[in-house]
């Protein structure tokens, strides 16, 4: 079933609204630039798992777009990373963000694989 225009913008909606409570929770729990990694490796862990996994379109918006997107923080990375740069160094900078990079790509991959390999 394909979601109508609305349905999908109020699943993105509130899947947003949870990514982002949740996003800001995790914020609470993790101090600094920590928060940003374990934001980033959780949601690309989730996202691998909902793009592997054989859900709809309807549970693909709320859960990938809406809460993964909300959930995961590049714009927190890119300002980690700035101010990493300033405050530390560009080579310190650049080991911040090969970190998040890798862990978020790590995690894509293990939560893909493991979805994958549970329904197939």
């Amino acid at each position: 079933m394909t979601a109508s225009p609305l349905l999908a913008t109020a699943l993105v909606g509130v899947g947003g609204a949870l990514g982002a409570v949740s996003r800001h929770a995790v914020g609470i729990r993790v101090e600094g630039r920590r928060s940003v990694l374990v934001v980033n490796a959780l949601g690309s862990f989730a996202l691998g798992a909902v793009s592997a996994a054989p859900i709809g379109s309807t549970a693909a918006l709320l859960l990938g777009v809406g809460f993964c997107g909300a959930f995961t923080t590049f714009s927190s990375f890119a300002v980690g990373t700035v101010r990493a740069a300033s405050e530390t160094g560009v080579r310190a900078a650049a080991t911040v963000a090969a970190s998040n990079l890798a862990a978020a790509l790590a995690a894509f991959l293990l939560g893909s694989l493991l979805v994958a390999e549970s329904v197939g």
